[in-house]
């Protein structure tokens, strides 16, 4: 073999070496996209969980404006109101044997 084509076959081999370690690890190579990809999926999971606790949400509201028993259900739980005639029984946190 000549020392052209050691030279050329080197030249070659680098030139290959270096086009597939650009085209893994470079700016937006395999690795950069996978990683993109993994963290779209993950936005998309959260995307879906948000969205449905907005329309949990927006259901509740809608509750609350129409529906009376609903304002009351909160008041009793949130406020601790309780009608006039009620009486409220408090349980002990202490273990009873």
């Amino acid at each position: 073999m000549t020392v052209k084509k050691k030279f050329f076959y080197l030249f070659l081999a680098v030139f290959l070496l270096s086009t597939l370690v650009v085209t893994f690890f470079g700016k937006k190579g395999y690795v950069d996209i996978q990683r993109a990809r993994k963290r779209y999926l993950e936005l998309q999971v959260e995307v879906n969980k948000l969205t449905r606790e907005k329309e949990k949400l927006e259901e509740e509201i809608k509750k609350l404006e129409t529906d009376p028993r609903a304002i009351e259900k909160e008041a009793r739980e949130k406020l601790w109101l309780v009608k006039p005639e009620e009486k409220i029984l408090v349980k002990s946190k202490e273990k009873q044997n």
